[in-house]
């Protein structure tokens, strides 16, 4: 039975908890909360503390009265002898209506009992109450040390009076509750304000979430940071930095379809159209012939969607940008081993000019390679048979210097501000060009924030000079 209803109780607290830890507004209520208490506990140590003080000093002062009342009383008759009656007002000071006991004792400075209770306990120091317990009873005890006239000028009678607690405690509570009713008062009008300073102040987070949830899926248009707080700011321009990722994301997207629908439409419907002639064909030359242009046709079109690709991966906003450390001139060696094959069965010189030291730069390392890769491809295709291509990585500074000299027909002069755009080509080049070799070029420079310039080459021809920080 006991384990039945321990159940619930600790379901209940589970929740609890979980809707602390789910809410924003529970938890900065809870730290609130948790706050006053902790400072209201400390507060109400201090105030039991302080109303402890304040009773025990009213008691000394009406103890110290009393017996300073008894004292006065005491006197010496013609004998010699120490005699008192005690007042009535002396005892009837502590009558406050909560059944104190009031004790007392006088005494000679030679030790003789004048009057009172000779076990009643004596205080340490005069004038200064102490908590002692007499018989059964906790009590609040004082001593004061008083001279007698009749008597030698140094003789001095004591007189200690006692007296219960009940009144004292009385008081204590009273104190002390009259301090807590008031903090309680204050924790709870404290909480009253704090909830609806959360309301108030978690009014622009819920204007916030509303504005996201109402928007459509096609909206992304940036959020207003001016209806959060200063502090929640961040937040905002984070949310529009994310947005504008987004839109750069899908506008690649469709620059990619859109490049890739225009782009591929004519060379499928030609590889469509020799399939149907070869198939056609019943001459074997001519079936060879338009076999042959299907396979021609059909590597440009593979060359286009792979250049589209690059382009898209390319793009700024595409995907999350790498920050890769790599050497240019250990990658340049590596381009040129692979293109090395072509470069031998056309009897084209293709040479490296760098130093044994690294020039490196940080970047997205397979955009930095494709770069060189349609760089050197883009110079041995318009380079003629028996031409040369020379590629040189070099460090300027800060700089990373990347060139690349051959001895083509090279780009005129009113050409070149045209080339880095997609899908031109200049009229006369030949028609296996995709016209993306130069644009791709451009993108992953940009991306590197880098620089690109064209040229004449010193001995005729092409020089593309490719500049990125160095590291």
């Amino acid at each position: 039975m006991h384990n039945d209803e321990a159940a619930p109780s600790k379901g209940i607290l589970s929740r609890a908890v979980g809707a602390v830890k789910t809410s924003l507004r529970a938890q900065l209520l809870a730290w609130v909360v948790l706050t006053l208490i902790g400072a209201i506990c400390i507060n109400l140590y201090l105030s039991f503390r302080s109303a402890d003080a304040t009773a025990n000093l009213v008691t000394d002062h009406t103890l110290l009265a009393s017996a300073r009342v008894i004292a006065e009383a005491v006197r010496v008759d013609a004998n010699g002898t120490v005699q008192i009656d005690i007042p009535p007002a002396a005892l009837e000071m502590f009558d406050t209506g909560y059944g104190d006991r009031v004790f007392y004792k006088v005494v000679t400075a030679w030790g003789n009992l004048v009057a009172g209770f000779p076990d009643l306990p004596r205080p340490e120091r005069d004038s200064i109450g102490e908590d002692r317990t007499f018989r059964t009873d906790g009590v609040r005890v004082l001593m004061l040390s008083h001279p007698v006239v009749g008597l030698d000028q140094d003789s001095t009678i004591s007189v200690a009076v006692a007296v219960t607690h009940n009144s004292q405690d009385a008081m204590r509570r009273r104190l002390w509750l009259s301090d807590f009713t008031k903090q309680l008062a204050l924790v709870l009008l404290a909480g009253l304000v704090t909830i609806i300073g959360l309301q108030r102040g978690l009014a622009p987070v819920l204007r916030l979430r509303d504005a996201v949830r109402e928007r459509g899926r096609q909206r992304l248009d940036p959020l207003d940071p001016h209806m959060v707080q200063n502090e929640l700011r961040p937040l905002v321009h984070a949310l529009n930095d994310h947005m504008e990722r987004v839109q750069n994301q899908m506008a690649a997207q469709r620059r990619f379809v859109s490049n890739a629908a225009h782009q591929l439409r004519t060379p499928l419907a030609l590889i469509s159209t020799q399939a149907s002639v070869a198939a056609r064909e019943t001459d074997n030359i001519r079936r060879d012939e338009a076999l042959t242009a299907l396979r021609s046709s059909t590597r440009q079109v593979t060359r286009l969607a792979s250049q589209l690709l690059t382009l898209s991966r390319a793009e700024h906003g595409s995907r999350r940008p790498r920050n890769d450390t790599i050497d240019l001139a250990e990658t340049a060696r590596r381009v040129l081993e692979t293109l090395a094959e072509e470069a031998l069965r056309r009897n084209i010189d293709l040479g490296l000019e760098a130093s044994e030291k690294p020039v490196c730069v940080e970047g997205d390392g397979t955009m930095l390679r494709e770069m060189l890769v349609n760089l050197i491809d883009n110079a041995l295709r318009y380079t003629q048979d028996g031409g040369r291509v020379t590629v040189g990585v070099e460090q300027e500074d800060d700089t990373a210097l990347l060139w690349f000299e051959d001895n083509g027909p090279g780009i005129p002069e009113a050409e070149r501000a045209h080339v880095f755009e997609r899908f031109y080509r200049i009229m006369g080049t030949e028609p296996e060009g995709s016209g993306l070799g130069l644009a791709i070029v451009r993108e992953v420079v940009d991306g590197a924030g880098g620089s690109a310039a064209l040229a004449d080459a010193a001995g005729g021809g092409l020089l593309v000079s490719v500049r990125l920080p160095a590291v």
